[in-house]
């Protein structure tokens, strides 16, 4: 054994003697630690052809009907594309209604969706759409002026959009004629077309909504214009899609019916598909991924996510830039990726994952105990005494609350403090969040598209999606400037100033891990492409036949 190797592996064993000692999750983090590692691909984004073609259409001769039954892994909050922020809900939307663009399922590049063809002025700030002629699911036609009212209506406070910024970078909607809308922008947006593509993006019909309201998601009002129409929706237990035969490509769509669940234990959800009553599940319980990396219908790929924690400032003591670092600082992220989460998750000390091309992500400080003690001292809770007990808050699932018991093990056993843990349906969680009623509450975040701002923007002054009360007036500026700079290179530099800010100096968020998405699709479902945001059309998916 080499001197070096040495060194690690007495490292290891200290490691895993200190977590002997803290019982509950450290046990089970010793224990798993003895079990080797599944055999899994390197955490990398595969090289992809962008003149890649769309997926061929199904074959002749399916079997019928064809239905999926896909576990969604949560209950949707909401079905109103204008309200919607979680990737359960968007998972639904992607069905039910279509933008003026859509993305390509495989490479993530924009395609047409209800714009046929698009000019973009030399200035990078007016964009013509053409829109194709298309109906409503209730046979209506639809039109440029429906993209016009959608959008309007996420601007306007009553909605209650928090993804409301995202439109922040138009300055004009014109709909010129019944199918022909022009956009102008505040300045060059280079991912405008990747945004098109969005759920906050997605047209609605006016006379449905303003007939029924806040009811106007419900099964009977529900008028979309995407593949699919809402049939049924049986909160907590599933929402069945069914195809809409005025889907303008309906020609393409296989599936009859999408049976879309909301079982949120992942041990229940993979039972479910090893007993065939499930074909999809979204997500493999961690200590289960060795044995699942040998089922045929594993899949696995890096994401466009990350796992985090926000504190919220407006809690004594954590308006206090120390105690954000030493509680940081304090969390060792490698053990708790490698023998809890064990799929290949990468710990994270930036928001924005190391996946995007041309931008490099700032890092924030590395695993510290003793630099955590002395910041916490120096805020004047030395060894943790007088430190008031706080309140961890999570959405229910078995990992959330393994990693938020590690986490409240490691804080004591470093920092001499107690947090007590909590958690909320995912409904319920998401209003808490909203209200900011939490001291420490755990956070993920996806790119809605491939540039540093889908992450960055969250955290801007007033953001509807930064739910920490966290402003700090260089990290505006900063953002402010990189949306207006049109030199690229510059562009990313001053991203990653801001980023600076944010993991390095301020910590209103505790970066934990970066997502992988290991999950199980039976060999049977075809269509199903890899890609880095979760991202999924049903419209391009088919069950095969026995002799496809």
């Amino acid at each position: 054994m080499r001197t070096r190797d040495k060194v690690g592996w007495l490292g290891v064993t200290m490691f895993l003697s200190a977590l002997g000692l803290l019982g509950g999750w450290g046990a089970l983090l010793l224990a798993r630690s003895r079990r080797p590692a599944p055999p899994l691909p390197p955490y990398e984004i595969p090289t992809l052809s962008p003149d890649e073609p769309l997926p061929a259409p199904p074959p002749a001769g399916l079997l019928h009907p064809q239905v999926l039954r896909y576990n969604n892994s949560a209950e949707p909050q909401t079905l109103d594309p204008a309200r919607m922020v979680g990737l359960p809900d968007i998972t639904v939307a992607l069905g039910l209604f279509e933008g003026l663009t859509s993305l390509h399922p495989r490479t993530l590049r924009p395609v047409p969706g209800i714009a046929r063809s698009w000019e973009v002025a030399p200035d990078g700030r007016t964009y013509r759409f053409h829109l194709r002629p298309s109906l409503w699911s209730d046979g209506s036609p639809l039109t440029a002026a429906d993209f016009a009212y959608a959008w309007q209506r996420v601007l306007r406070p009553e909605t209650g959009a928090l993804y409301a910024s995202l439109l922040g970078c138009i300055e004009r909607i014109e709909p010129l004629d019944g199918l022909t809308l022009e956009v102008r922008l505040r300045g060059p947006v280079p991912y405008f077309l990747e945004l098109a593509a969005f759920a906050t993006f997605a047209p609605v019909q006016r006379r449905c909504v303003e007939a029924h309201d806040r009811a106007w998601t419900r099964p009977e009002h529900l008028v979309g214009n995407g593949p699919f129409t809402l049939a049924e929706w049986r909160p907590y237990e599933r929402i069945v899609l069914k195809k809409n035969p005025r889907y303008w490509d309906a020609g393409r769509v296989a599936l009859d019916e999408v049976r879309v669940l909301a079982i949120t234990d992942s041990e229940t959800a993979l039972k479910k598909y090893l007993n065939g009553e499930v074909d999809w599940i979204r997500e493999v319980p961690g200590h289960k991924i060795a044995e699942a990396a040998r089922l045929p219908g594993f899949r696995y790929a890096p994401q466009l996510n990350t796992y985090f924690y926000r504190f919220n400032v407006g809690r004594p003591p954590l308006g206090d830039p120390r105690v954000r670092k030493a509680l940081s600082l304090a969390v060792d992220k490698a053990s708790i990726t490698r023998y809890l989460l064990r799929a290949g998750q990468r710990p994270a000390r930036s928001l924005v994952p190391p996946i995007l091309p041309g931008y490099t992500p700032a890092e924030g400080p590395a695993h510290d105990p003793a630099e955590a003690r002395r910041l916490l001292a120096e805020a004047g809770f030395p060894g943790g005494r007088g430190f008031p007990r706080l309140t961890l808050l999570y959405n229910s699932s078995e990992s959330h609350q393994q990693i938020a018991e590690t986490l409240q093990h490691m804080w004591r056993a470093e920092l001499g403090i107690r947090v007590a843990l909590f958690n909320q349906e995912w409904g319920v969680y998401q209003n808490s969040m909203r209200n900011r009623d939490y001291d420490i509450a755990r956070s993920s975040w996806v790119g809605d598209y491939a540039d540093p701002s889908t992450f960055l923007d969250c955290f801007g002054t007033g953001n509807g999606n930064n739910r920490t009360g966290w402003s700090h007036r260089r990290y505006d500026q900063l953002l402010a400037q990189a949306a207006r700079e049109a030199n690229a290179a510059r562009r990313m530099s001053l991203y990653q100033e801001a980023e600076r800010i944010l993991v390095c100096d301020e910590m209103p968020i505790l970066p934990l891990y970066f997502y992988v998405n290991a999950y199980l699709v039976h060999p049977r479902v075809r269509g199903v492409c890899d890609n880095s945001r979760n991202f999924h059309p049903f419209q391009y998916i088919h069950l095969a036949s026995d002799h496809e």
